[in-house]
């Protein structure tokens, strides 16, 4: 099934250089919608599949959570130190290098290429695949190291590290499933990727609990087995989207073909920079938690891990308004459509700041109604609590960040989200530590997070409404 159903051309082009393709009879139904569809129409209906499948992800990963947290606070502690990683290798397959091959896709079949949107096919998969398989050794050789930097320690970091051996060794799976849902998506498919990700989840459900506790002839594998899940909801999810390539339901089609250094070069030259943003985003979680750790030990990571996870959540929820950001801005941009390119990512911006910002201030007034979910240990309230009052407040501006980042990716133009992102980790890591050196307090830390998010938002807000796409960058 197509996402969406054809739809009459414009009565009037927005730009000449796309006169020629609105009019033309072989133009496919999707690329007309997102080159003159209404914007925000076109937006949310493109973005409600993604959005639904998005929010029943989330809400697997926290039933997951829910059940380790019932094997006490060391292996909730210990997830909370894996997660970081864990949400770093799915933003990058899906986010940063998803996004690059969504906007080389959406490029060239804006410009009417065809033959190249076929053969980034091919090219997208070698890409995630030799990238899994990369994260594989560096997490599997080095995550004792780096989850004692953490804050890791005893218990906890022997639970971290029974998760992660698990998620890591399998996780090429989830980046070639990534990989194929992002070509989908570059066509302005959004409906079949979040069809595969709903298998998947499906099957989660039953698994997380009867893999981690054991249920008759099956036995429990602990924390590990929470990792076994994840592991065979991504191989479904892959399963789903490799038949659907298959049978020819892609605008971008599945080639054998000799490969090219100027194919990776067009899903590298954005996904490689957006890899960097990501990078970014997951080091300053991560460094936070081990100023969090110097301060508190392993039970105030516990209880910021579990409210930081909140602001983890947020990523795939404006993913979902993300992907379509990526097809309508790119298919936009390579269609010469620049005005138009400029609105859809600031009224995206705007739909998503609404989102995030709801989102934050709820965990800000009610933060126990999350965190109580996860256990009763005081001092894993009492900081997470502290967490979500001073930074809830701020998320709508880092979900503002996070729209431009990904109508960046389509637009191709990814040097100002990776400058405001560099300050904002500046601002969250270096200012932490000075308050925390100054203060001895965790609360200063809070708020030098909540600041980051607020520089973030605000100022890529500003450089990407006044026109910095297209002044040489």
């Amino acid at each position: 099934m197509n996402a969406v159903q054809p739809v009459a051309p414009a009565p009037v082009a927005t730009s000449p250089a796309a006169a020629p393709a609105a009019a033309s009879p072989a133009m496919n139904p999707r690329t007309r919608l997102l080159l003159h569809g209404p914007i925000l129409p076109t937006l949310l209906r493109l973005a409600w599949p993604n959005t639904l499948v998005m929010l029943a992800q989330a809400s697997v990963g926290l039933i997951e959570t829910w059940w380790v947290s019932r094997l006490g606070t060391d292996a909730l502690a210990g997830i909370a130190v894996v997660f970081p990683g864990f949400m770093m290798m799915t933003m990058l397959s899906a986010g940063a290098m998803g996004g690059g091959i969504s906007s080389a896709i959406a490029r060239a079949l804006g410009a009417r290429r065809q033959a190249d949107a076929d053969a980034l096919v091919l090219h997208a998969l070698v890409i995630n695949g030799l990238l899994g398989l990369g994260f594989a050794v560096l997490f599997i050789a080095l995550g004792p190291a780096i989850y004692s930097a953490m804050g890791g320690e005893g218990a906890s970091l022997q639970a971290a590290l029974r998760y992660s051996n698990v998620v890591f060794a399998g996780g090429v799976l989830l980046w070639l499933g990534n990989a194929l849902a992002s070509v989908l998506r570059g066509g302005g498919n959004m409906v079949l990727p979040s069809v595969a990700v709903i298998s998947g989840v499906a099957l989660l459900v039953p698994l997380s609990p009867l893999l981690i506790y054991g249920w008759g002839p099956v036995p429990g594998f602990g924390i590990a087995g929470a990792g076994y899940a994840v592991l065979l909801g991504s191989g479904l999810t892959l399963a789903v989207l490799t038949r659907a390539m298959l049978k020819g339901r892609s605008l971008a089609r599945f080639r054998l073909a000799p490969l090219r250094w100027r194919m990776f070069a067009d899903i590298l030259g954005v996904g490689a920079v957006a890899s960097v943003n990501t990078l970014q985003t997951t080091l300053t979680v991560a460094m936070t938690t081990a100023l969090v750790a110097q301060a508190g030990g392993p039970e105030a990571v516990a209880g910021y891990g579990t409210g930081s996870r909140l602001e983890y959540l947020l990523v795939p929820l404006v993913f979902g308004l993300g992907a379509p950001l990526v097809a309508l801005v790119g298919t936009n941009v390579g269609a010469g459509q620049r005005d138009r390119a400029l609105r859809i990512a600031m009224l995206g911006g705007a739909v998503a700041f609404a989102l995030t910002e709801t989102v934050g201030l709820a965990a800000a007034i009610w933060p126990q109604a999350w965190l109580g979910l996860f256990g009763d240990e005081p001092v894993m309230l009492s900081t997470g609590a502290d967490y979500l009052r001073r930074v809830g407040p701020t998320y709508g501006f880092f979900g503002l960040g996070l729209a431009l980042y990904f109508a960046s990716q389509g637009a191709g133009k990814l040097f100002w989200p990776l400058v405001t992102s560099v300050v904002r980790m500046l601002i969250a890591v270096v200012g932490g530590w000075l308050a925390l050196a100054a203060t001895g307090s965790l609360g200063w830390v809070f708020v030098a997070v909540a600041a980051g998010m607020v520089v973030y938002g605000a100022s890529l807000g500003a450089l990407v409404g006044g026109g910095a796409w297209f002044r040489g960058r």
